[in-house]
């Protein structure tokens, strides 16, 4: 994102009157604001122009948020904060494990709808400081090598996958290796701002990781849960 053009957000939303109120909420701090009202219009606004971040209903007419949520990240780590009407905990834990890098429930203030925005966009264009080595921008555990600069993985020089959120925590891991790091601690890194005691989206982001960097997520390595602790970074990806 370029930090002298306006961010560019889509806001997906079947609700005229929310998809207005923040088309001139967030176009009065700063923000370049399209709006659709489904995932047709939504693809066709993509098509227009890239977004810097995505606030994408849940509950749409035809294909669904969370269907919508899959097909971008087939292709593409553009920041998503999804919505809800319900709120419920299953909702926030599907949407977080298809790929949505937040999650807010419905009502919600439009101030904070902002603070978390400004927050993604915050996490994508800033990396997260890794320990100086010969090669600063290159974190290298096993066959990994984490480009802090680019914000890329690689494993035997090819390319992985990664969403924004699954990228800040895995950079934030690396940055303090065989250090047991509470939720709490993690949400501090990661968030920016005060969170619900109970939200387990660091659970949900560590077993998305797992899944892209263990032989075996169920029996992790490289990131180990410490029972009632947190969990802890072992760049050796073994038991030694």
């Amino acid at each position: 994102m370029n930090s002298l053009i306006s961010p560019h957000i889509l806001v997906v939303d079947d609700d005229p009157d929310l998809l207005e109120l923040l088309r001139s909420y967030l176009g009065s701090n700063g923000f370049s604001v399209a709006v659709a009202a489904d995932g047709v219009a939504m693809r066709a606004e993509l098509a227009a122009r890239a977004p810097d971040a995505i606030v994408l209903d849940l509950m749409l007419p035809g294909e669904d948020g969370l269907s919508l949520t899959r097909a971008l990240r087939v292709s593409s780590q553009v920041p998503i904060l999804m919505l809800s009407a319900r709120g419920e905990e299953l909702d926030r834990v599907i949407g977080l494990e298809v790929g949505a890098d937040d999650y807010l429930a419905k009502p919600f203030g439009p101030r904070e709808l902002l603070a978390r925005l400004r927050a993604l966009l915050r996490r994508g264009q800033t990396p997260v400081v890794v320990p100086q080595s010969a090669e600063p921008a290159l974190a290298r555990f096993g066959p990994y090598q984490l480009d802090t600069l680019g914000h890329r993985l690689f494993k035997d020089g090819a390319e992985l996958s990664l969403t924004s959120a699954e990228y800040d925590l895995l950079a934030a891991l690396v940055a303090h290796p065989n250090r047991v790091l509470s939720r709490d601690t993690l949400v501090d890194m990661l968030r920016g701002y005060d969170r619900d005691p109970f939200d387990r989206s660091i659970d949900n982001r560590v077993t998305r990781l797992r899944r892209k960097i263990e032989a075996d997520p169920a029996a992790p390595t490289y990131i180990r849960t410490v029972r009632g602790e947190g969990y802890l970074f072992n760049p050796k990806g073994s038991d030694a």
